[in-house]
């Protein structure tokens, strides 16, 4: 979790989101935002060059993590700084095709024993190359047989599609792996997701009243347990509470747990399609 921590701070520089940083628990916070105000006066675009922590070089993660980075503000002519093609705004039909394809490719490739698909990148559209993530999600009979996923974008957003099908087909610790047999009744369905943001509550029962059903995928955090639940969940746990109880248990916690003053809540969107469907959503 240390590390997703560290991503969101990234990620609020990279996109430039003043409100968002503004929430983070970056040492000289405040030197950044000013640093990011100059920044957008002057139009220079940041580039990520670095990112550790001191579990990198100690080995020892045991213990808590400091987290460092390294961005560069470049002008906008210069060569580095390249256009954020990827998970900015709607996929197109054809995107998402290109992905489900993939991940069908992925799954079947990956049950047989044959290995994930390997892509030139030339033949992959320029939006799907930028960093974005996603969840896979197999169902059989309309029943869940594996769902993996990175909430924070790591990769470029195909080799996520890529990797997430891989694992949701064979390392779902919740089940077997699929067997070659299954294929044929394997349905896909990928999940976009936009960054996470902090929701700023105050109270318990604030969060229940903001939180909207159908809408909000949720990331729970308390201290070193966290878990996730896609907006598609709602479907099978509409009632708040219930939702953010289940979340809890699967973190490894009590059911309540979400109620603690020290609970953080991150929520996001998601641009979902399933096969035969993408260009419906």
């Amino acid at each position: 979790m240390a590390k997703d921590l560290d991503k969101t701070c990234i990620e609020s520089i990279r996109r430039m989101d003043f409100d968002w940083m503004a929430q983070q628990e970056a040492c000289g916070k405040g030197p950044i935002l000013a640093l990011m105000h100059v920044a957008k006066k002057k139009a220079w675009k940041p580039k990520v060059l670095d990112y550790r922590n001191s579990g990198d070089t100690s080995g020892d993660t045991s213990r808590g993590v400091v987290g460092y980075t390294a961005i560069a503000f470049v002008e906008q002519g210069d060569a580095a700084a390249k256009p954020e093609g990827a998970a900015q705004g709607k996929l197109t039909p054809q995107d998402k095709e290109f992905l489900l394809k993939l991940a069908r490719r992925t799954v079947e490739q990956s049950v047989r024993g044959e290995g994930a698909p390997e892509l030139e990148e030339a033949d992959v559209p320029e939006r799907l190359r930028a960093p974005g993530a996603c969840f896979v999600t197999l169902t059989k009979a309309g029943r869940l047989r594996g769902c993996i996923g990175h909430i924070f974008p790591r990769e470029p957003l195909y080799k996520s599609v890529i990797d997430n099908a891989t694992r949701a087909a064979l390392s779902d610790f919740r089940f077997s792996s699929v067997k070659q047999e299954e294929l044929k009744d394997i349905e896909i369905e990928v999940s976009i997701l936009t960054i996470p943001r902090p929701l700023e509550v105050e109270s318990p029962g604030q969060l229940l009243d903001k939180l909207r059903p159908k809408v909000d995928g949720v990331v729970l955090q308390v201290g070193e347990h966290g878990a996730t639940y896609l907006p598609q969940v709602w479907e099978q746990i509409p009632r708040a509470e219930d939702f953010l109880g289940h979340l809890a248990e699967k973190a490894g916690l009590a059911a309540d747990a979400w109620r603690d003053p020290k609970a953080r809540i991150l929520t996001y969107q998601v641009e979902a399609f399933h096969e035969g469907r993408a260009s419906e959503k």
